[in-house]
Formats: C-alpha cells, sequence, structure tokens
C-alpha cells in the first residue's frame, strides 16, 4: 500500500494579489453570512434569508475558484513545484461544483 502526501494546495499563499482577493470574499461571505443569521432572529421573510444564503454561497464559492485558479496558474509557471497535481486540482474543482 503506497502513502503519499497531499499536494501543497496554499499556493494563494504564494500570490499575493491572490490571497488579498481570497481574503477579501470570504470577508465578504462573513458578512452576508452574519446578515443571514440575523435575518433568520429577526423573523424576516424566508426569501429574504434565502437570497441572502444564495449570496453567501456565491462568495464562497468564488473564493473556491480563486483559490484553485491560482493553484493552476502555479502549476503553469512553476510546473516542477510542490503544487497540486491536475487530478487533485481537477477534483477540487468539481468539488465547488
Amino acid at each position: 500500500m503506497s502513502h503519499t502526501t497531499a499536494p501543497d494546495l496554499s499556493t494563494a499563499s504564494h500570490d499575493e494579489e491572490a490571497k488579498r482577493k481570497v481574503v477579501n470574499r470570504l470577508r465578504r461571505a462573513h458578512g452576508q453570512l452574519a446578515a443571514v443569521i440575523g435575518a433568520v432572529e429577526s423573523d424576516a421573510h424566508c426569501r429574504d434569508i434565502v437570497n441572502q444564503l444564495a449570496a453567501v454561497s456565491k462568495a464562497l464559492d468564488r473564493a473556491g475558484f480563486l483559490v484553485i485558479s491560482s493553484a493552476l496558474k502555479e502549476c503553469l509557471t512553476d510546473p516542477d513545484g510542490e503544487s497540486a497535481d491536475q487530478d487533485e486540482l481537477e477534483r477540487l474543482f468539481l468539488s465547488l461544483a
């Protein structure tokens, strides 16, 4: 039984601009999630809650796609680096779909 280590998927940390974008998207999702919690606590209309949940979901998906696209970019610019392999990136991408 062979044991392989998980590839390094922290490629966004190597690109400070991508890292900043991911953090901004996650902060936006955090704020949107706080609004959803407030809406539920204040008995807001279900339509409003669902719309806010959709916004949170979209923000998280975009952050995930940005992390993956940064990993792909790094694979193209440094193919001998320790970034994720194609199969791993594909699995991650599909996990967001």
